[in-house]
């Protein structure tokens, strides 16, 4: 089982051409492995998964695992609101070397709960991958609901959710009901500490793209029940959760990383860059805790 702080990785891009950036992807890898991150999501919402094609999707997959080296997991974002697609991007995640996939719900089709059993049913069945859910609703209008994903982790290569409401009695009713080997996961990262203490396996983290020692050590503090250290370090983040969802993910996250100085700020369009006045923000968040 996958267990920590898991990055959602940001997709670096060129700022003149909006091309794929190898060698800042690269330059990420080895950071994130230096910081002390457990794991890597290729492609995920964060990602941008929306505005790559599908052949420059299954690249920055397989580029991230051939970059890993085998010294830290990836997990391949390969969710799509065309069952056929998702087993496509899924196969090639399995193709390319992926320890996992990361599937969100179909998107804009509004499928009914059988629909949403049915579709990762199908995909689970069709390739032999260990498959994360991922139920973030406020950007897919589609809610799996609790029921639903306890059907699906009796499904053996179904190993885990990233629960994105926020909602902690959710969180804590998957937790309890759900087999042993099945893992919970974060993707909220205000409710991430609390879900961990919980009984929750990590945090599938936006925020951790900007500070990933610290967010690797709340993880791992709430993993060993410390709660207090996991609570103190938790609050010196708060401002850094509030400033990387002041516009829609992950137009702020993208630029701060560039502040960091490791990619560009570069995003595609329909994204646009972060506004002057969120700058300011966003800024002053990273300057106080000593990022730039």
């Amino acid at each position: 089982m996958i267990k920590g702080s898991i990055v959602a990785l940001v997709t670096p891009m060129i700022a003149d051409t909006l091309k794929v950036d190898w060698d800042a992807l690269e330059r990420l890898v080895e950071w994130h492995i230096e910081q002390g991150t457990h794991a890597l999501v290729a492609v995920g919402t964060t990602g941008e998964s929306a505005t790559l094609n599908v052949d420059e999707h299954s690249q920055v997959i397989k580029t991230t695992v051939n970059m890993s080296k085998g010294r830290i997991p990836i997990i391949a974002g390969t969710g799509a609101n065309c069952t056929k697609e998702a087993i496509e991007l899924t196969q090639a995640a399995k193709n390319a070397g992926a320890n996992a996939c990361l599937l969100v719900t179909p998107y804009y089709n509004k499928p009914t709960q059988e629909g949403l059993y049915l579709h990762y049913k199908t995909i689970a069945e069709a390739v032999e991958i260990d498959q994360i859910l991922y139920n973030v609703p406020g950007r897919t209008a589609c809610d799996m609901l609790p029921d639903t994903a306890l059907r699906l982790s009796l499904i053996p290569n179904i190993v885990g959710i990233k629960e994105a409401t926020g909602d902690l009695e959710r969180a804590k009713k998957l937790i309890n009901e759900s087999p042993e080997d099945f893992a919970i996961y974060s993707g909220d990262d205000h409710t991430a500490r609390e879900l961990i203490l919980l009984g929750g396996h990590g945090d599938i983290s936006v925020t951790a793209n900007v500070a990933p020692r610290l967010m690797s050590q709340m993880c791992s503090a709430a993993l060993n029940g410390n709660a207090q250290q996991a609570f103190d370090i938790d609050q010196k983040l708060l401002p850094i959760h509030d400033a990387m969802f002041i516009e829609s993910n992950p137009i702020p996250v993208k630029w701060a990383v560039n502040q960091l100085g490791i990619i560009s700020g570069a995003i595609r369009l329909p994204l646009t860059q972060l506004s002057t006045s969120n700058q300011v923000k966003v800024k002053q968040a990273l300057s106080d805790l000593s990022l730039i």
